[in-house]
């Protein structure tokens, strides 16, 4: 399949230069550079996993009431001059 892709002039200049010097195609090195990129992509990215991050302590503080997020805020924020 053709297609048009616009590249950096520099970084073209360079693809040609390495297949030339190795005597193969520009698009060989453009298509293994892209085969190695997508390989890269889905066996290096391990699946995110969230770490587990629990408390001791029985919930809310007391005074507190469940839901008042402007107390749980100003809570928060009275030891850092709020």
């Amino acid at each position: 399949m053709k297609t048009t892709v616009e590249l950096n002039d520099n970084l073209l200049a360079e693809i040609k230069r390495y297949a030339a010097q190795n005597q193969t195609t520009l698009r060989a090195v453009l298509e293994s550079a892209l085969h190695n990129f997508l390989r890269q992509q889905t066996t290096d990215a391990a699946p995110f996993r969230m770490r587990r991050a629990t408390f001791a302590g029985a919930g809310l503080q007391t005074g507190i009431e469940e839901g008042n997020w402007s107390q749980i805020r100003s809570r928060i924020y009275e030891e850092q001059g709020g």
